[in-house]
């Protein structure tokens, strides 16, 4: 505590009246003299060095607000909410959360279904910090990253009359077809544009909520599926060859704008595997 007006002046690069003024208002505010002028400057009243102690204790948690924050990992406590397609939970994020849980074990993390309906106001409401899905599902405003293409490969089981056969693209669109319909429910599929082009309609004959469920209904029923290739690895599926082959696409994470200069969204995010082109 400076007990000199001009000393004080100096220091807040303000003239000597100026700070006259706010110690004016400041006695208003307070009820108190404050400080009672002597020989060589000023001496702060009881109740002057009373609020001293307060004052100290905001201006040193308002310059901590200020200063540079360290991020690590290993320290951060709260919740992290991804909202991820049925592809996206099965794909990207095993090895996701494999890494988060081993780099920030106190971290927690909710992983919701992807309601295309309610993302932006979910993300809006800071319910949902990260999207990962198909560039289509999410609005053109926010913030994107390419993780990788992916491509739709025929399928079907080996039990199917059809895993032997060679058959054309009007055949495949003639045969019973099972689709993945996540984000509404209904018997448009991702590809049937393409199929048009060809003046072709697809035979869809199941419409299912999700990608890992059609496997199942395959092993089950004499039909097909176009189904990504990475969601399909491991799988006990035929791969049926076509002469022409459905457009790449990417997939995505995406978010709010609000979240570009969080420390712990960057931090997600550069855990996120990108595909190197």
């Amino acid at each position: 505590m400076e007990k000199n007006a001009s000393k004080a002046a100096s220091q807040l690069g303000l003239t000597q009246q100026a700070v006259s003024e706010q110690l004016k208002k400041l006695r208003d505010v307070f009820d108190d003299r404050l400080f009672l002028r002597k020989t060589n400057g000023f001496i702060p009243t009881p109740f002057a060095e009373q609020i001293a102690i307060e004052i100290d204790k905001v201006l040193n948690d308002f310059n901590a607000l200020l200063s540079p924050k360290v991020f690590d990992p290993k320290t951060v406590t709260g919740t992290f909410v991804i909202a991820a397609t049925d592809y996206a939970q099965q794909v990207v994020l095993p090895d996701l959360i494999s890494k988060l849980r081993k780099e920030s074990p106190n971290l927690k993390l909710i992983v919701r279904d992807f309601e295309i309906d309610k993302l932006n106001e979910l993300m809006e409401n800071g319910k949902v910090n990260l999207a990962i899905a198909f560039p289509d599902y999410i609005p053109d405003s926010y913030p994107i990253i390419k993780l990788f293409e992916e491509h739709h490969i025929c399928v079907a089981s080996p039990h199917s009359s059809i895993s032997q056969t060679n058959p054309s693209l009007t055949e495949i669109a003639n045969y019973p077809s099972i689709i993945a319909s996540p984000s509404r429910p209904n018997f448009k599929g991702s590809i049937d544009d393409w199929f048009k082009r060809f003046g072709l309609k697809r035979n869809i004959v199941v419409s299912a909520p999700c990608f890992s469920i059609v496997p199942m209904y395959l092993e089950t029923t004499d039909s097909i599926a176009f189904l990504p290739s990475k969601a399909i690895e491991g799988l006990d599926l035929i791969k049926i060859k076509l002469d022409q082959s459905p457009e790449p696409f990417d997939v995505i994470a995406a978010w709010h704008p609000r979240y570009n200069d969080d420390a712990l969204h960057k931090w997600v995010i550069s855990k996120l595997e990108i595909e190197k082109l």
